[in-house]
């Protein structure tokens, strides 16, 4: 999570974002309003309740039952935007994952992490671990259902049947007094474009004009097209992500360095969209009666998006909610973590979901994942995907992640050989995708784009 130090005075945000804001808000502005109470309204409830249950709140179903969920499931897990998804992986091959890992950080001293002091985080992609874990066929199958909790039109141009790979990187964290303030709440993707780009603007459109109850958090359609990085900034994701995703290779709980979530994907996109729109008339009132909806008033007149800041050299922060910023979501009572997981057990968090990391780890045993998300075919997505591939083949850092050396002079390096199983050759982009029977029009248009980003045309 990226943020302003203390001691450089952020920028202030130009006038353009006022005009911006009224261009959007202005137009709607009673039917917003009315939203906004309601808004607060659930979450004064809402947010009492996510407290009292907390890690117990979040789904968890089991890799087996996925074909068979029912209606309220999936519609719990697609409401909460976060779940726990169990045995994934054969335990004793999860643990083995992280035992190479550990070998092969032995092996290569060199590699880079933080804290630089204690390396616990590691800029490794390309390990046999990692290579395994990705390319596992139950990943495969999971990222493939999770795709599908979205939903495309028929000519969207989008395969939500094959799943890609996306290199990232993994964490051995020790219990520590040390607090580690690397990730505090925020919101992945976009920053400043969920409001200035059109394509997201019609995404969000339905909380936009005043309609937050019918928003569809899984609809794909203006995703496709989103810009979710206009400035360029640092260490951005340059994919579609349906969700974002670990792999449990260790024993982990509550109080041991895990994820933690805001559990209402809608309630939180509805009031982080909005909260642009509204100012407290007293900001320097305390509890109920700073967040009763009579203290906060429709304001279209001031450029600030809170949440987000600007560096020194004038690129947007991401957005990262704060109790100071965004008090009706109590982030310090109502952001739960995750239950307890078991080694090949996997956790899921929609793209647009809060989390951070617990700040402490006081547990007994490292706290161990790799990261591995759901990637849907995308021709954006594919054209990642080529680059990524060449990476891999000079096993230097993928795309998205600061580039160096790399992994090509390590000793024990994984090998193309260590993917596993035709999904995921495909899914690193070493094969050429077929055409599913009865596929959609944009899927079909999407596989054929796709073979010929990747040379196979």
């Amino acid at each position: 999570m990226d943020s302003v130090s203390s001691n450089q005075p952020a920028p202030p945000f130009s006038e353009r974002f006022t005009a911006l804001k009224k261009a959007i808000a202005d137009p709607h502005k009673d039917a917003i309003v009315a939203s906004w109470k309601e808004i607060l309204d659930e979450l004064a409830v809402r947010t009492k309740v996510y407290a009292e249950t907390g890690p117990e709140i979040i789904p968890q179903v089991d890799f087996s039952e996925l074909s068979s969920l029912s209606k309220e499931q999936i519609d719990r897990i697609k409401r909460i935007g976060s779940v726990v998804i169990r045995n994934v992986v054969d335990d004793t091959e999860a643990r083995g994952y992280k035992e190479a890992l550990e070998e092969y950080v032995k092996a290569n001293p060199g590699v880079e992490g933080f804290p630089e002091s204690h390396k616990q985080f590691f800029e490794i992609y390309w390990s046999t671990s990692q290579l395994r874990a990705r390319s596992h066929p139950n990943v495969f199958t999971t990222g493939v259902w999770l795709n599908n909790l979205w939903h495309a039109q028929s000519t969207d141009v989008v395969d939500l049947n094959h799943n890609l790979s996306y290199s990232d990187r993994f964490r051995i964290r020790q219990p520590s007094k040390i607090p580690w303030n690397a990730h505090a709440p925020h919101v992945d993707g976009a920053s400043t474009e969920r409001w200035e780009d059109a394509s997201l603007q019609r995404s969000f459109g339905d909380i936009l004009n005043g309609n937050w109850k019918t928003y569809d958090p899984y609809d794909i359609t203006n995703r496709l097209t989103a810009n979710t990085d206009m400035y360029n900034r640092p260490n951005q994701a340059s994919i579609f992500r349906t969700f974002q995703g670990w792999l449990a290779m260790s024993d982990t709980g509550p109080g041991e360095g895990t994820l933690r979530v805001f559990p209402d994907l809608l309630l939180a996109n509805a009031y982080i969209t909005l909260r642009p729109f509204f100012r407290p008339v007293n900001p320097n009132l305390q509890g109920d009666e700073l967040l009763d909806a009579s203290n906060w008033v429709f304001d279209t007149s001031y450029p600030e998006i809170p949440g987000i800041s600007i560096f020194p050299d004038g690129h947007f922060t991401g957005l990262g909610p704060t109790d100071e910023m965004h008090p009706h979501l109590r982030l310090e009572s109502a952001i739960v973590s995750m239950p307890r997981v078991q080694p090949g057990d996997m956790v899921f968090w929609h793209c647009d979901v809060i989390h951070s990391v617990e700040t402490h780890h006081n547990g007994p045993s490292d706290s161990s994942v790799m990261y591995i998300p759901a990637v849907p075919l995308t021709p954006q997505n594919v054209r990642y995907l080529a680059k990524h591939r060449e990476h891999f083949l000079k096993r230097m850092p993928p795309p998205d992640f600061p580039q160096g050396i790399g992994e090509a002079s390590f000793v024990n390096q994984g090998l193309e050989s260590d993917i596993s199983g035709p999904e995921g050759r495909l899914a690193m982009g070493l094969e050429r995708f077929e055409v599913d029977d009865g596929a959609r029009e944009g899927a079909r248009e999407a596989v054929k784009a796709a073979n010929t980003i990747l040379g196979f045309a």
